[in-house]
């Protein structure tokens, strides 16, 4: 593929256009990953990560671009992030009682795992659409990170202001998982053979990570309202 030809204009569009759908999700992992820094903070988890998310998926491109065959690879994507998904609703953590550098830490590499799983399909999606061509791979994925980047700021300020927001991001991730795990060519037929069947599947991973949140969150508040009411007793 030449350099300036329609040709290759025309496919780093499709690259570019793929990067850019799917950003969206993985501002919400940014954002999700970042919401308990310091302000000073997050701009660096968000930067950082998104810096080594990029640098991984660069890498994961450019190997998928010759191995599209891989079995079990969209699945296994799929279950990590509905773990992703699960533990940033019941994340514990909190900046006041961890060191600043551990917290900052931990909100990068939280970003750059939660982006390795979901971009997986992003992965395979942009192989096919760079015909082997790893020039336009880097491209597209330069010209996105910007998006990227600009849109987790955005969602941190969005989650200040709408804490339950925080559901509604993790019903996204968990519906991304869903959709990659449907779209594993090893069991994809069995979605494919009905639709009610596949949106069944698709709705009931989504409630059920929520539901799972909910019961966490729910029963570790009740736990340390019972504790702060018997030291009051005591």
């Amino acid at each position: 593929m030449d350099f300036f030809s329609f040709e290759f204009f025309s496919a780093l569009l499709t690259i570019v256009f793929i990067d850019l759908i799917l950003a969206g999700d993985n501002a919400i992992v940014i954002g999700l990953a970042a919401r308990k820094l310091p302000k000073l903070q997050q701009k660096k988890a968000v930067i950082w990560g998104t810096v080594g998310a990029v640098g991984i998926r660069a890498l994961a491109t450019i190997l998928v671009v010759y191995l599209l065959d891989i079995p079990w690879l969209m699945l296994t994507g799929g279950i990590l992030l509905l773990w992703i998904a699960y533990k940033l609703l019941v994340d514990e953590n909190n900046h006041e009682d961890i060191k600043a550098g551990n917290n900052l830490w931990q909100s990068i590499r939280t970003i750059i795992i939660a982006d390795a799983a979901m971009g997986i399909d992003n992965v395979i999606a942009v192989a096919g659409a760079a015909h082997g061509n790893i020039t336009l791979v880097i491209l597209g994925l330069l010209i996105s990170v910007p998006v990227v980047v600009w849109g987790s700021t955005l969602f941190i300020k969005i989650i200040e202001r709408f804490p339950w927001i925080i559901y509604l991001g993790s019903g996204v991730l968990a519906y991304t998982a869903a959709k990659m795990i449907t779209h594993e060519t090893k069991i994809s037929q069995v979605f494919e053979s009905s639709a009610l069947f596949e949106w069944s599947f698709l709705i009931l991973v989504v409630v059920v990570i929520i539901v799972a949140g909910l019961w966490k969150n729910t029963a570790r508040s009740r736990k340390i309202s019972n504790e702060k009411s018997r030291e009051a007793q005591a």
